[in-house]
């Protein structure tokens, strides 16, 4: 896939600047590549698999590597996106998190985020000036995604009002989820041992999915994947049973 030529590109730096560098992937982590996600969801939810898969692998590195603290390269654009997307789903809750420098929960290594008032523009001008190796080409299955969409509006609305982009970013600072809205608890996930908010992981939830022929069971919210479960334990357990007779 297009990670090759990315990753390419980080070995570069990491010889430049004489820097530990860790490589963890999907296949390894998952036991599933993109490329084969991809063949089993299609383009249209992709990416609901790759950010869920890739910030729990994020989380899995630091405690790989017992580091203090993680640093994300997320730009003003990228928060920018976050926001709007969270608005749009009515995912109020999320905005105080996603516009946050600093993010840490109770046992977990803290995150920060020190290009968030940074625009993208200005990191590629940066990179190309200073003549620093970079990578910009888009991930291929990316023009299908739900952020492309508030991407492409995002870029129309900085067209007509060039601050927009900071502008969001400080409403979605300013937003926040009333004191008297009780909020979801979260605990370890009893499978893999990460933090949730839910029984059972995202991660582990979409995994199970791919692993038992129902790549929609973690990302429908209608009955139907839940359905198809159930079917499919009814087939399993009675498959089971003639066994045993």
């Amino acid at each position: 896939g297009y990670r090759d030529d990315s990753l390419e590109t980080v070995k570069q730096n990491r010889d430049e600047y004489d820097m530990p560098l860790k490589i963890l992937s999907y296949e390894e982590l998952y036991g599933w590549t993109m490329d084969a996600i991809v063949k089993q969801i299609g383009r249209k939810n992709n990416c609901t698999f790759c950010g869920v898969f890739r910030r729990q692998a994020l989380d899995r590195g630091v405690m790989m590597l017992d580091v203090d603290c993680l640093a994300t390269g997320h730009n003003a654009d990228d928060i920018a996106e976050t926001v709007l997307m969270n608005i749009l789903r009515g995912d109020i809750a999320r905005l105080q998190r996603c516009t946050a420098i600093v993010t840490a929960s109770e046992g977990t290594i803290p995150r920060c985020k020190p290009l968030k008032y940074t625009y993208e523009k200005e990191i590629v001008m940066y990179a190309y000036f200073k003549k620093l190796t970079y990578f910009s080409t888009e991930c291929v299955f990316a023009p299908n995604a739900y952020r492309g969409h508030a991407r492409a509006f995002l870029k129309d609305l900085e067209k007509i009002r060039p601050t927009s982009i900071i502008d969001i970013i400080h409403s979605g600072e300013q937003l926040s989820v009333h004191e008297g809205v009780r909020l979801a608890v979260r605990g370890k996930c009893p499978r893999c041992g990460f933090l949730t908010s839910q029984p059972v992981c995202k991660a582990c939830t979409l995994l199970e999915g791919l692993n038992r022929g129902l790549p929609r069971l973690g990302i429908s919210k209608s009955s139907l994947a839940t359905r198809a479960k159930e079917e499919q334990d009814r087939t399993t357990n009675r498959t089971v049973l003639a066994k045993d007779f």
